[in-house]
């Protein structure tokens, strides 16, 4: 589960050590040489998901010093929520509510594997859901181990005991316990049963898709905002572990997002085994900070590679697009931004990436902003699984303001972003994005047709953005 109160007191004091070490524009993290990994055919099947979080609760209770172990829902409050995304969300593609960390995840069962989030049964959870027309999703991973050490692993005489760090195999910090979590050892025998049980038990009680958060620690034990927080497993034990991973979640039909890796090696690892990998820091209090302004321009070589959504996009754009990885922005807080420019700028980014969009306002919270969730011209492009990607991926390059791609149907969308704080002109020629001749042009946020033309040229406010769509 996550602990924000921990990562918070220590991020001051690290930034500044990262910045000076860390920090050089578009370098790629270190290459590590890997034994030929296996493959897991027709992973990248999946559109991006439009769905719900738990997270903004979470996230506010905890900042106003509720203990993890305090938190939870009640079975009403989920009654509230459902209803609220069922009848305002659902109609337009968001057809999922998901857990997240900080409340306690729960094995109250003999398979040992989790079965509430707080008070509340998953399979309950399930059923409400299933009676509106929902999915659900639960933040979980295969690699966390929360059953008692001695329930038996299902096809094996291995129990969960025999998963844990014994002193037979190398790691990269054997000084240092681990922070949190109980993790199992991929290369131990019965890890990979463990990890296909994981994925049983999900499919058997109805969830399809799991978010599974911390991977970093796992692969060397290290957190750029913490420091060393775990033994660390290796790189080898990494892709070995998300290779069972993505074959189990295959075999069972559940989406796979992965959260906090390094993505080294170019996101090798999880561009093959992940059908979606986090490329940014936590959306914490949301708003144009998350979105542009943390760190703008800079890079890191471990996690979190980006400190903003914008940056994350551009600076992983090249491993994305129709059949491969989807690149995840994290969670939209529509009530943090300051104005309907940066609203509609966040959502268009998320959908001119390829990425999901994760609403994580509640109910209570949403004010009236609901309307920037719901544009269906811009959710076209998550219908159509659109991916588009910036003239430039440099992430002090002005042109990476400028995003294209096309649609299955030959239609082109182009979008120009303005992260400056005063008005910025345009003036492009389509041949710019490979096209010749005249378009029809059509902002998708006016909801106006603008008629033919060769060029784009417009001014776009502060803070905001301008979709087109251009068709023959």
């Amino acid at each position: 589960m996550r602990n924000m109160s921990i990562i918070a007191a220590t991020l001051a004091a690290a930034a500044m050590t990262a910045a000076c070490t860390d920090e050089i524009e578009m370098r790629r993290p270190p290459v590590f040489t890997l034994p030929d990994l296996p493959e897991v055919e027709g992973l990248h099947t999946y559109k991006a998901p439009l769905y719900w979080s738990v997270y903004e609760y979470c996230y506010e209770q905890e900042q106003a010093g509720v203990a993890n172990s305090d938190m939870d829902i009640t079975p009403e409050e989920w009654d509230k929520i459902i209803d609220w995304v069922a009848t305002d969300l659902k109609p337009y593609g968001y057809d999922m509510v998901c857990t997240d960390g900080f409340i306690p995840m729960l094995a109250n069962d003999a398979s040992g594997y989790m079965t509430h989030y707080g008070s509340m049964s998953l399979k309950d959870l399930v059923a409400k859901c299933r009676a509106r027309g929902l999915k659900v999703g639960v933040y979980d991973n295969p690699l966390w181990i929360h059953g008692p050490r001695e329930t038996r692993i299902e096809g094996t005489d291995y129990t969960f005991g025999n998963l844990y760090y014994n002193g037979t195999t190398d790691i990269m910090n054997p000084s240092v316990e681990n922070m949190w979590f109980n993790w199992a050892v991929a290369d131990y025998p019965g890890t990979r049963e463990y990890i296909d049980g994981f994925f049983k038990h999900y499919a058997e009680l109805g969830i399809d898709y799991i978010r599974m958060d911390f991977l970093s620690w796992y692969e060397d034990g290290k957190d750029r905002n913490i420091g060393i927080v775990g033994h660390g497993y290796g790189r080898e034990s990494y892709a070995r572990a998300l290779a069972y991973i993505a074959e189990s979640a295959k075999k069972y039909g559940i989406f796979t997002s992965l959260v906090m890796p390094h993505l080294y090696n170019d996101a090798e690892v999880e561009a093959k085994y992940g059908n979606m990998v986090r490329i940014v820091a936590d959306t914490a209090g949301g708003g144009w900070w998350h979105f542009s302004a943390q760190d703008k321009g800079k890079s890191y070589t471990t996690w979190p590679n980006c400190m903003n959504m914008f940056d994350g996009f551009t600076y992983w754009s090249h491993i994305a697009g129709r059949g491969k990885v989807i690149l995840d922005g994290d969670f939209i807080r529509l009530n943090k931004f300051d104005t309907d420019d940066e609203r509609r700028s966040v959502i268009s980014l998320q959908l001119m990436a390829g990425g999901p969009v994760t609403v994580a306002d509640q109910y209570y919270t949403i004010g009236s902003n609901l309307p920037f969730y719901t544009n269906e011209e811009m959710l076209a492009l998550n219908a159509d699984r659109f991916v588009g990607r910036p003239l430039s991926d440099k992430l002090n390059d002005r042109d990476n303001e400028v995003w294209y791609g096309q649609m299955s149907n030959g239609d082109y969308v182009v979008g120009l972003f303005n992260r400056d704080d005063s008005p910025r002109s345009y003036e492009l020629d389509l041949s710019a994005f490979g096209m010749s001749g005249e378009w029809n042009v059509r902002d998708l946020w006016a909801h106006a047709d603008e008629g033919a033309a060769s060029a784009l040229k417009a001014t776009v406010p502060a803070h905001g953005c301008k979709i087109v769509r251009l068709s023959k």
